[in-house]
């Protein structure tokens, strides 16, 4: 059957008389007798206003009146595997029922539904259509939504023209591949540090149905908290609840941050300790930065155990990887401790006597 111009496909069959509904899985096919396979001459009329896209007459698609139900209502499925699709209809008066625009030709029987089934999908861009004609109130038909998918083959990290140790307060771009992923669109990406989600981003390539690979950046600045965090990005495919649940996700290694920084002065710059301990004052940095103590201007050991002659100003010279800085610290030696105690007693007990002689 031939429109002037255009091409129509259809695989027809007519329900005879009172013919009922089969569950898919049980039906048996039946021998082909031409009358399902030819269909009926369709009138002029429909023909002249065929539409380029499906073939299918214009007033059939547009029809408000279509009892058709197609199950799925969506067809979510991975490429290469099987499908199964029942277009049925529970109104009798139909002399025609078919698919449209489907390879291979779907499976036909003498009842009162129609089942599309392919063991493999290979195609990636398909629009079936189920269709029926109706004796009372005209044609109509109904579109099945296909979303052929495949997972992301791989995800990989890596950062953008550059490698090893980063330097603090730097900017620097993180950038996650994403290879032979399908349909991109419903593509999600989130980049992670730790079990911290950084950001979420989308493919700006719409309507691309077959796998591509794309690679998605972040920009980031890191500080000496960074280093030895775990930097990972995370691709899931989001098809919507016909699809796969949970979604696909496939995600990268992980990339574990090395950061130079310092040198920093972890310690306060005003020092109290007690005679005979040590005077300790950190100085921070990666890597670990060469520390030298002054006062007044020479260079001087820390004691292990401090006396009073200790007590001053001092300089700290800290000489680490990406920098060199010098801090100032007061340190003040107090009297040891039991000196201190017996003191704080005798107060302590004078004023409690002074408190029970007012009582009385």
């Amino acid at each position: 059957m031939r429109a002037p111009g255009w091409t129509i496909t259809l695989v027809l069959l007519c329900l005879f008389g009172s013919a009922t509904s089969s569950p898919v899985a049980s039906h048996t096919s039946a021998p082909p007798i031409s009358s399902q396979l030819t269909p009926p001459a369709t009138p002029s009329s429909l023909l002249s206003s065929t539409t380029p896209s499906t073939g299918i007459p214009e007033e059939m698609q547009k029809s408000s009146f279509c009892p058709l139900k197609i199950s799925p209502s969506t067809l979510v499925v991975r490429f290469g595997d099987p499908v199964a699709v029942n277009c049925s209809i529970e109104m009798t008066g139909f002399p025609m029922l078919g698919w449209e625009q489907i390879q291979p030709t779907p499976d036909y029987i003498p009842s009162n539904f129609l089942v599309w089934r392919v063991e493999q999908m290979t195609e990636w861009t398909i629009n079936p259509i189920c269709f029926a004609l109706v004796e009372e109130k005209g044609p109509c038909s109904i579109s099945l939504p296909v979303i052929v998918y495949e997972p992301p083959e791989s995800v990989t990290i890596r950062l953008v023209n550059h490698s090893g140790a980063m330097l603090e307060g730097h900017h620097y771009i993180l950038e996650c591949e994403v290879q032979n992923v399908a349909p991109i669109e419903n593509l999600t990406v989130t980049f992670y540090k730790g079990q911290t989600a950084l950001s979420q981003l989308h493919s700006n390539s719409h309507k691309v149905r077959t796998p591509v690979t794309e690679t998605f950046t972040l920009d980031i600045t890191v500080s000496k908290e960074d280093n030895g965090a775990q930097f990972w990005c995370e691709a899931k495919l989001e098809l919507g609840p016909e699809g796969p649940q949970p979604p696909p996700v496939v995600m990268s290694k992980k990339l574990s941050a090395i950061v130079h920084f310092g040198p920093q002065l972890v310690c306060s710059t005003k020092l109290q300790v007690r005679e005979g301990e040590s005077v300790k004052c950190e100085v921070a940095g990666n890597p670990p930065p060469s520390v030298t103590w002054f006062k007044d201007g020479l260079r001087v050991t820390m004691p292990t155990h401090s006396s009073r002659k200790h007590t001053g100003k001092y300089t700290i010279c800290a000489e680490g990887l990406i920098a060199q800085r010098n801090f100032t610290v007061e340190v003040e030696v107090l009297a040891a401790s039991g000196t201190t105690n017996s003191w704080t007693g005798h107060i302590l007990a004078v004023t409690l006597l002074t408190q029970v002689i007012n009582w009385e």
